[in-house]
């Protein structure tokens, strides 16, 4: 062992002892990866959606509408409780907060009228003693939540049976709550918190504390306690790790053992959101009766009341990702339960992950040094493997949840790192290549680099840009039927045939997003045309694709084609190096990017493959293009005007589709002032496009619903200021 092996085997093991202590104590960003990738492990496998008897009765906007703005009074809640009582709903829990009196109520209304008669003001019915009367030997449960005023505290209505000692200091600390109405407190069949991830400052909620203790009483979830509620049970049971305090494993409610972390907190393995779980509290509260097959779905039923109304505000984020209403939350909770698909992370798991850092980095550390980056590279490269199968099939088959990333990152470090010392110390070739890379590269461009501190600054500048994105066509569905390797098999092929065509019409390919392009012209080098260029690339990804699809190049059959939506829009944008002093790449943002982005988007809504602004159009009019209207786009205040891509300047000056232009233009004209002669032209123009090589059924079909886009208004050109 040379001098040199000996250093770098120190320093080595010093960096994984770095590493695998920084591990042990786990800072935020390491909690925050991981829980990141074990929500990707919920997106690859989510929890199926099954017709369990939990509903949420959805507060939705279209209550909202026809019943009044919220807060509705209380004697409509009192309905409510009475109509889902009638149906055989087996509880009935509020994800609602009733704090303060009704001020709705006839008696609070009046009350302040001077010289009111007070024997008039007690005959006046008030609506919390109406709603009370309501809840009176019903399974209904309150929710209540935290506050950091007072000291109130629900007068819980359930017991708890312990195996060991409480475990009073385990859960997350309630020190005050939103006090309920004393009727209302004093008549419900159970209370419950409704805080889904209190003190938690990530939006995602991916853990949800059954239990809150003040130490010296505990406090259930809402969820939980529907579920006692539901079950006629009046007592929870509690069971400790063995030796060790005030730690929760397991917790009891009725006949359903529910596995949760030493907080007493559940791992939530979530489904997707499905209008199954939803029924609009209109057709529970309607005077005409709920309809029979409503009414079918409550019976047996634990039924969560709460709100989607975006104006109040409790929406949240799933592990997919999706944002979804608070008290679906509490019903996937109920759900997961009933189903026994449960999520755990074992008590061993920091352990085991702490100490194959510390094993990996160690024998990376000595491949490398001994043996050959490449070799260590291969072996590293296969503890990635194993890592990433071993975690996947343990949470795919057994629920369980151990962190592949910390290991992978520490290993990727470790390896780095001792590579870099092999080559800056051990192997004296690197000087050698570097020689040979001088003939390359300029001496000047390789000075400036290594001795000018912000060669590599940050900083962009304003230019004038086309932006084109491309999207594939309900790739959800695609990506469904398929492995995730098959996904990735996928997108390699689609992909590369189709960004060929932006580098070969001197375009810059900016990144890929999923199953998306992004692209731009006219930087970082000016490109004449470049709104023609961007359009030349467009169609010559409609050829490509259409090739694909013959060829059967994915795999997908006849009967299965693959469809793009292509949005392009000129501009002016910011265009330079975008990120952090550390990490940052070239990107162009502002408006302009965002329009473009958004008239992709739109593809759908007009039913055509290639869709442009009018900024684009008026310096491409060479290419056949057809006007689709002025679209409201997401995030505008203005409709934007837009033109569909029938073909190319070969096409833009044949006789066919002059015709088929000049009768498509007369038809807008009529479609805006709403003549009776549209319903010839637009015959005459579908039977022009007919005789084009570019499919204009659906998009002539559309026009008609979309009469809107062609009226006058408030529709102009986008401006583009940068970001």
């Amino acid at each position: 062992m040379t001098r040199a092996q000996k250093i770098g085997v120190i320093i080595g093991l010093v960096i994984v002892a770095a590493l695998t202590i920084l591990r042990a104590s786990d800072p935020q960003l390491m909690v925050r990866a991981r829980e990141m990738a074990f929500d990707e492990y919920q997106r690859l496998a989510p929890r199926t959606f099954e017709n369990l008897p939990v509903r949420v009765v959805d507060i939705d906007e279209a209550s909202l509408r026809e019943l009044g703005q919220w807060p509705w009074p209380r004697d409509r809640m009192a309905k409510l409780v009475d109509r889902l009582s009638q149906m055989g709903a087996s509880a009935i829990a509020f994800d609602i907060l009733f704090s303060e009196p009704d001020r709705l109520s006839p008696r609070t209304v009046i009350r302040d009228v001077e010289g009111i008669d007070p024997s008039l003001l007690a005959r006046m019915p008030d609506n919390d003693e109406i709603f009370a009367q309501a809840m009176t030997e019903k399974p209904v449960i309150l929710g209540f939540a935290l506050s950091n005023e007072g000291d109130y505290r629900p007068e819980m209505k359930a017991g708890f049976a312990f195996t060991g000692e409480p475990p009073f200091h385990a859960p997350p600390r309630i020190d005050s709550a939103t006090p309920l109405r004393p009727q209302l407190e004093a008549a419900a069949s159970g209370l419950g918190h409704i805080s889904l991830n209190p003190g938690d400052p990530s939006s995602v909620v991916r853990t949800v504390p059954l239990l809150l203790s003040d130490g010296d009483q505990l406090y259930p979830n809402l969820a939980l306690e529907a579920l006692r509620v539901a079950q006629g049970a009046s007592t929870y049971v509690l069971a400790d790790a063995p030796d060790v305090a005030n730690t929760i494993t397991m917790i009891k409610a009725g006949a359903f053992v529910i596995p949760v972390t030493a907080a007493g907190e559940l791992w939530l393995y979530v489904s997707p959101d499905n209008a199954a779980r939803y029924i609009s509290a209109r057709n529970i509260l309607s005077d005409g009766g709920a309809p029979s097959k409503i009414a079918a779905a409550v019976q047996g039923s634990i039924v969560f009341v709460g709100t989607s109304a975006a104006g109040l505000q409790d929406i949240r984020t799933t592990a997919l990702g999706e944002n979804v209403p608070g008290v679906s939350l509490q019903a996937q909770i109920v759900e997961q339960i009933l189903s026994g698909h449960f999520l755990s992370r074992p008590d061993w798991a920091d352990g085991l992950e702490i100490l194959s850092i510390a094993v990996a980095g160690s024998l990376l550390v000595f491949l490398t040094t001994f043996v050959s980056p490449a070799m260590a590279l291969a072996c590293g490269l296969l503890i990635t493997a194993m890592a990433l199968a071993a975690s996947w099939l343990a949470f795919l088959y057994g629920g369980l949840l151990f962190d592949p990333l910390a290991p992978i990152v520490s290993g990727s470090i470790t390896h780095f790192a001792a590579t870099a010392f092999r080559f800056l110390v051990i192997d004296r070739e690197r000087r050698e290549v570097r020689l040979a890379f001088g003939h390359y590269l300029s001496p000047s461009l390789l000075y400036r680099i290594e001795h000018t501190q912000d060669a590599l600054r940050l900083g962009g500048d304003d230019r004038e840009l086309t932006v084109m994105f491309v999207d594939v066509r309900n790739f959800t569905g695609i990506s469904e039927r398929l492995t995730p390797a098959e996904v990735v098999g996928f997108l390699n092929t689609f992909l590369d045939a189709l960004s060929r065509h932006v580098i070969a019409n001197e375009g810059t390919l900016d990144k890929f997003i999923g199953d998306s392009i992004m692209a731009f012209w006219n930087a970082p080098v000016d490109v004449s045309d470049h709104p023609g260029k961007a359009v030349h690339a467009a169609l010559a990804m409609r050829e490509t694709l259409a090739r694909l699809n013959a060829e059967d190049a994915f795999g997908f059959g006849p009967a299965h084609t693959v469809g793009i939506g292509i949005g392009i829009h000129t501009g002016l944008a910011c265009v330079g190096n975008m990120g952090a002093e550390t990490h940052f790449n070239y990107s162009a943002v502002g408006d302009t990017v965002n329009i473009a982005a958004r008239i992709e988007a739109a593809c759908k809504d007009v039913s055509t493959d290639i869709l442009i602004s009018e900024s684009t159009a008026n310096l491409a009019s060479q290419y056949a293009l057809l006007d689709a209207g002025a679209l409201p786009l997401k995030g505008k205040s203005t409709r934007t005007r837009t033109f569909a891509v029938a073909g190319d300047e070969r096409l833009a000056l044949s006789p066919e589709f002059s015709d088929l232009k000049r009768i498509h233009a007369q038809m807008i004209d009529t479609l805006a002032s709403r003549a009776p002669a549209t319903r010839k032209l637009l015959r005459a123009a579908k039977q022009k496009a007919a005789g084009l090589p570019v499919d204009l059924t659906e998009f002539y079909r559309r026009i008609p619903r979309r009469t809107e886009h062609f009226s006058p208004g408030p529709a102009q050109e986008e401006s583009t200021p940068v970001n």
